[in-house]
């Protein structure tokens, strides 16, 4: 396991990567991170398959509870007529004490507080997910930074052999046609010209996001090459380059891994936020209807609590095998970057890590070349000094183009040294613990919290559904009010019956 400096994997992480692996077959299966794999494939399925399991469980418990209340409710319902009318009187006829009330009160009372349940998951979830964000877009910002760091490196690169063999093909060129007459002069202008074709020769060779351009030597398909390379980010992070094909970059970009995770990042982002408000919106409005009594109201809101029961176990085997995969890579990322042919196709296992463990005891595999260009820059500096010191003075005419290939020359140096710059392991290395950071400590502990809202709002609607229908089952409607009411005042034979009642009681009539 290649180590990561100032990188460590979380208490989580280490938790989640020693769970057991299992297989379609029940077979016992290593944990090493391989998604292209389909025995990796495999565990992360059976994962995934527990909350389908526990979703059964959960429709079997709200079963049983439905035919406890259609089946047992009929049957006791013949029995505790009398004892029902008994608590009516005794309670004024508001039927809220008794054997019913109680009923009523213990239904409506776990009602509550599995919507409270809810409200909590719900505030854990909505920390959840921006938390997740938070370390999508650290990511992405890593991503972007090293993007532009790889844009720039080509640029220089392109910059440095487009002047060079600007400066061969121009004034180096009317340079050894005025030195004619001064063998000295035109062997250093000779000189000047091949050391400037070997510059471009090992620039053209300089490449980190594809494979090493062959050095043969030609002066003119090196810089082709390098522009292009790369997948820009957007205008505002990185400079504008032209991709030289249509197709998706490859083998790997970070400016298109960011835009890609960008944009799936904002449709993860605004399905869970939906979810959430789904789940908040159904848990207000069943403590409304149970506040009002209202039956057709919690009967809508137990049909949306069926929908959120399903979507609450769904994102739950989507989150398991997220954070299981997720663990699987943050404990040893070194080596999937290492081994993966994404990642290798076109870059040596000795750049990629250099870059990405960047140890004091490691040497660039860039020192040679780098140096090589740097000797021959120097060279080209002292062979312009001594033409410019012997030869101008009998050649005046040459000064303009001795002046060219000088200002050429300080540009590329200039150039020269910010390469040597941004190709220290440094800050492509600081950009790359970064990413990991923002995936493996924020991503990892957005997804835990994300898969504990999914669990405990699957909790909270299964005792829903369970209680729901008991409630408003209980809650009587108005027409049996109105009647229970009013039907013997408005009985017109019960009244007719009275009257002659009293009519016959008195004698004097």
């Amino acid at each position: 396991m290649a180590t990561v400096p100032s990188y460590t994997p979380s208490i989580w992480v280490r938790v989640c990567h020693a769970l057991p692996r299992l297989d379609l077959t029940m077979q016992m299966r290593d944990n090493i991170f391989t998604p292209d794999s389909w025995e990796y494939q495999q565990t992360l399925l059976v994962l995934s398959s527990l909350s389908a399991i526990a979703l059964i469980l959960s429709l079997l418990v709200v079963l049983s509870f439905l035919i406890h209340y259609c089946c047992c409710h009929r049957s006791d319902s013949g029995n505790a007529s009398d004892e029902e009318e008994e608590d009516d009187d005794a309670s004024g006829g508001h039927g809220y004490s008794g054997r019913k009330g109680r009923g009523i009160c213990c239904v409506t009372w776990v009602s509550v507080a599995a919507v409270t349940l809810c409200c909590v998951a719900i505030g854990v979830g909505f920390y959840g997910n921006s938390e997740a964000n938070d370390g999508m877009y650290q990511l992405t910002s890593s991503l972007l930074t090293a993007n532009y760091t790889l844009a720039s490196i080509d640029l220089l690169v392109s910059d440095m052999v487009s002047g060079l063999q600007q400066s061969v093909s121009g004034p180096l060129t009317s340079m050894e046609d005025l030195f004619t007459g001064s063998k000295p002069a035109l062997v250093s202008t000779r000189s000047c010209r091949r050391l400037s074709e070997r510059v471009v020769s090992l620039l053209s060779s300089l490449t980190l996001g594809r494979a090493l351009v062959p050095t043969d030597g030609g002066a003119g398909n090196g810089s082709d090459a390098i522009i292009g390379a790369l997948t820009p980010a957007p205008p505002a992070i990185t400079p504008t380059l032209t991709p030289a094909a249509a197709s998706p970059p490859g083998p790997f970009s970070p400016g298109w891994a960011a835009n890609t995770l960008m944009v799936n990042e904002d449709y993860r982002w605004l399905s869970y936020v939906l979810l959430l408000l789904l789940d908040l919106v159904v848990c207000l409005f069943i403590l409304l209807g149970l506040a009002k009594q209202a039956r057709w109201l919690l009967i809508l809101m137990t049909v949306l609590a069926w929908l959120a029961l399903f979507l609450s176990w769904g994102s739950l085997g989507l989150e398991t095998a997220t954070v299981v995969a997720l663990s699987d890579f943050c404990s040893d990322p070194n080596t999937f970057v290492l081994n993966s042919t994404n990642f290798n196709t076109g870059t040596s296992t000795d750049i990629l890590d250099y870059y990405l463990t960047c140890s004091r005891s490691s040497s660039s595999p860039f020192q040679q070349l780098l140096t090589q260009s740097q000797r021959a820059l120097s060279s080209i500096h002292s062979h312009l000094s001594t033409l410019e010191r012997d030869a101008l003075p009998r050649f005046p005419k040459a000064e303009k183009s001795l002046r060219e290939v000088q200002q050429i020359l300080n540009s590329t140096e200039g150039n020269f040294h910010q390469l040597v710059a941004l190709l220290n392991c440094r800050g492509l290395n600081k950009d790359y613990i970064d990413s990991l950071k923002g995936l493996c400590y924020d991503g990892m502990e957005g997804l835990l919290y994300l898969s504990l809202y999914s669990f405990l709002s699957a909790l909270a609607f299964t005792a829903i559904l369970c209680s729901l229908p008991g409630a408003w089952r209980s809650f009587a409607g108005d027409s049996e009010d109105y009647e229970d009411s009013d039907s013997e005042s408005e009985d017109p034979f019960t009244s007719h019956q009275d009257s002659k009642r009293f009519l016959q009681w008195q004698p004097w009539l």
